[in-house]
């Protein structure tokens, strides 16, 4: 379970405290899956980055799996974030030097030992289609292709939260829809609560449930106005 509850977060500047997040609360339970929309400056990106433990709020808590993270002392929620939350970002963050099997198991070498992954990572690929290119490097892979690599490496600690900060930003439409069909069916699958922000309207359709960043609050987006955007 994901609860959130009045969360705040604000920023100091010339001419005073800049408010961002104004209060939001939100539940989610595993295999629950959330598109969030809303215009750039609104915050969405930064209510992403404050569950995905990046950032602290200003007010308010966050508990995920029975946890206050910000509870914890900076190595603690290290291995927390490392363990129970996958991120899939805009720009897919691979290493060039390495290959896409390479990429897929980085999250695996730190943080507490765990079981050989190979086996996992590999499933994973096949899974996003990819199990043919499992030694090419990133500069070898379509846009989509990197994309999909980014959402295996995401899963491969089974985190209990999956965050996509638009993953589809730098995709043509069908690539775009094809990642955010795969982010669902394995998020799905694998029982993972996922949040995904974004701009597409195409993408939010896809989700069964799809919420409005708006002065710092959230709100539902209703099937008619998702509608009369298409």
């Amino acid at each position: 379970m994901l609860t959130v509850r009045g969360l705040h977060k604000e920023f100091p500047t010339r001419g005073g405290p800049l408010q961002i997040l104004r209060g939001i609360d939100l539940d989610l339970s595993r295999g629950e899956a959330l598109a969030v929309m809303g215009p750039s400056g609104s915050g969405k990106s930064t209510f992403l980055h404050i569950l995905g433990t990046l950032d602290r709020p200003t007010a308010g808590t966050v508990r995920l799996d029975d946890t206050d993270p910000f509870s914890l002392s900076e190595p603690e929620l290290a291995a927390f974030r490392n363990r129970k939350i996958g991120f899939v970002f805009q720009d897919h963050y691979l290493l060039p030097q390495c290959s896409v099997l390479e990429n897929v198991l980085i999250p695996t070498l730190v943080g507490t030992p765990r079981a050989d992954r190979e086996p996992r990572a590999r499933q994973l690929l096949e899974r996003v289609g990819l199990s043919q290119r499992l030694r090419h490097r990133p500069s070898e892979l379509s846009g989509g292709e990197r994309q999909r690599v980014a959402v295996a490496r995401a899963l491969i600690n089974e985190p209990f939260l999956l965050l996509a900060d638009e993953p589809t930003g730098n995709l043509d439409r069908r690539s775009a829809q094809v990642v955010a069909a795969i982010l669902l069916e394995l998020a799905a699958q694998e029982n993972t609560i996922l949040i995904t922000v974004t701009h597409s309207f195409d993408v939010a359709r896809a989700f069964p449930r799809r919420m409005e960043m708006l002065d710092g609050t959230l709100v539902p987006l209703t099937a008619t106005t998702v509608k009369e955007a298409s």
